[in-house]
Parts: C-alpha cells; sequence; structure tokens
C-alpha cells in the first residue's frame, strides 16, 4: 500500500468522449466553478482536435489566454470554446488547456480555424512568451517592441528604471 494518495480518475465528458472516439489522445480535467468541461491537450494534437471541434460546431472562440502555472512550472494557453446556434439557451462549451513547459512555450496558432485568436494569442505572447507557430503577424501588442522579458511570467525581474516624463 503506497503512502500516497492516488489522484481521482476523471471521467471524459460529452467533448471528451467526442474526441475519444475520434482516436484523439486527450486527458479529462472536469469541469470548472461554471460547470464547463475542461481537456488538456498535447501541442502537437492541439491542430487535430480544434478542427474536430469546429467540425462539430464549435465555431466561437469567445477567449484564448493564458497563465504561468508558478516558477519553474509549465505556462499554460487556455482556450475557451462554444458552439453557438439559433436556438441554445445554453450553449455547449469546453475550454482546453495546452501545457508547455517554460524553457520551449511553442503552441500551433488556432488563428487559421477561429479568427478572434489573433489578438489574443498576440496578447499571450507579449505577457508569457509563447510562441503561437504559423500566427501571421506574431508581435508584441501591449509592450514597446523592444521590451526585454515576459511581464506576467512569475519569474520576471522588473527593471530597475522608471522613466519620468514631462506633464502636459
Amino acid at each position: 500500500m503506497s503512502d500516497t494518495p492516488e489522484a481521482p480518475i476523471v471521467e471524459a465528458g460529452p467533448v471528451g468522449r467526442l474526441l475519444q472516439s475520434q482516436n484523439l489522445s486527450v486527458e479529462s480535467l472536469g469541469r470548472d466553478a461554471s460547470g464547463v468541461e475542461m481537456i488538456k491537450v498535447d501541442r502537437d494534437r492541439l491542430l487535430a482536435v480544434c478542427q474536430t471541434l469546429y467540425a462539430d460546431g464549435f465555431n466561437y472562440l469567445r477567449c484564448q489566454a493564458a497563465y504561468d502555472s508558478g516558477p519553474g512550472q509549465d505556462l499554460v494557453s487556455t482556450y475557451h470554446l462554444i458552439k453557438l446556434s439559433d436556438n441554445a439557451d445554453r450553449p455547449p462549451e469546453v475550454r482546453i488547456k495546452v501545457f508547455v513547459p517554460r524553457d520551449d512555450p511553442r503552441v500551433p496558432s488556432v488563428y487559421w480555424i477561429w479568427k478572434t485568436a489573433d489578438w489574443q494569442e498576440r496578447e499571450s505572447y507579449d505577457m508569457f512568451g509563447i510562441v503561437y507557430e504559423g500566427h501571421p503577424n506574431l508581435k508584441r501588442i501591449l509592450m514597446p517592441e523592444d521590451w526585454v522579458g515576459w511581464p506576467l511570467r512569475k519569474d520576471y525581474i522588473t527593471p530597475d528604471f522608471y522613466e519620468l516624463q514631462e506633464a502636459y
């Protein structure tokens, strides 16, 4: 008998079962506080998973965002997808999460599937340094082009300078 507790097995929800039926290897992460199904996807399978979901009717990327799991841990790129239709009071939703190592933060861009990813992927790149491969215009969007580092990473060290400007 082991002293370490085993992680509970999380059953796949309807979207996870759909992806598994298409022979796409994904891991169910359960549901968030709002009841939205969360799925972990390897970056190598992200485009296949997203194309499958788009073909199944997930036609709206509500939000693409990123976060830092902590110093020395993975960076995470998330995608909140919705299946919009004319008669849905509560449309199906799913949140895809891609965990990438901070020393190789590359993820394929989903811009070519959902154009709404354009500025959202640029912001994640600008703040966390995640490179969205295949993005047509991946450059800083909030910080100056010559800024060094990724300001929302938990291991970011703030520069010791402050530029003073004259009041107008």
